[in-house]
């Protein structure tokens, strides 16, 4: 039981990472305007059927949006942000044109003589095609399964317990959340079926990949029982690594001047 629960505070851990990390997660921060202290959440990732929509709270002075095609070298089109009322708080909202999948752009808010984010710098967001839920949270629960048993599995070969079965269990879970559904997902969302090696460059596929080899590996060692434990071990603590670099990190762009969309950007 605790060998579960050790396994399943370490996969919740992993969760919680992927949710607060990588570049298509939304940007938190804040910013005195005024005198008043305003908290935003600037999104980095959008579906291509709508435009993007930007919302921050209303500072009581006029605040505008501007954007362009990322990273052409372009001027930044002006959109001024409009009041809305919604859920019984007043906001500001500006929306950006959508783009073709995978295609960027980059935008920062202007109030008053302030830039969020700061000077220099703006906010890289990337569109995607529409990913049906069943689809998406099968593949999310297949992987975060797998996390867990594979943990479970490095923990009880750390402390000596030969399971036979959890090794292959955590690859079958990584092998149908990865390899099986995770092409549909980048095929919905970018429009190709597989980025990674030896097609291209795209990290999250190439994790993907290590992660199914490292436990296949594990598998097959674990088959000699000299082997099992350090080999057991050594692939759950591959997967944590793994896990621990920030989901959608050099993923698809979208080149526009060729129009064809590039992986490891």
């Amino acid at each position: 039981m605790w060998l579960w629960l050790f396994a399943a505070l370490v996969m919740l851990a992993a969760v919680v990472y992927q949710r607060r990390t990588g570049p298509t997660h939304p940007l938190r921060g804040s910013a005195n305007i005024g005198g008043q202290r305003l908290n935003f959440r600037l999104p980095r990732s959008a579906e291509n059927t709508r435009p993007a929509k930007v919302t921050i709270p209303d500072p009581g002075v006029q605040a505008r949006l501007l954007w362009k095609r990322y990273p052409m070298d372009e001027p930044f089109t002006v959109v001024f942000f409009a009041h809305e009322t919604g859920g019984g708080k007043n906001a500001l909202t500006a929306e950006i044109p959508p783009q073709a999948a995978a295609g960027k752009v980059e935008y920062r808010i202007e109030i008053a003589s302030q830039t969020i984010p700061d000077d220099e710098e703006t906010v890289i967001l990337r569109f995607k095609g529409p990913v049906s839920a069943p689809l998406l949270l099968s593949h999310i629960l297949a992987m975060f399964a797998g996390m867990l048993v594979g943990t479970r599995a490095g923990v009880g070969a750390a402390f000596g317990r030969h399971e036979k079965m959890l090794p292959w269990a955590a690859l079958a879970m990584i092998a149908v959340g990865g390899l099986v559904l995770g092409p549909f997902v980048q095929k919905a969302a970018f429009g190709a079926y597989w980025t990674g090696w030896p097609f291209g460059s795209d990290l999250t596929d190439n994790k993907t990949l290590l992660m199914f080899f490292g436990w296949l590996v594990a598998c097959l060692l674990a088959l000699r029982p000299k082997a099992r434990r350090p080999a057991v071990v050594a692939a759950s603590l591959l997967a944590l690594f793994i896990y621990l670099v920030p989901h959608s990190l050099r993923g698809s762009q979208l080149d526009y001047q060729q129009g064809t969309v590039q992986t490891g950007q």
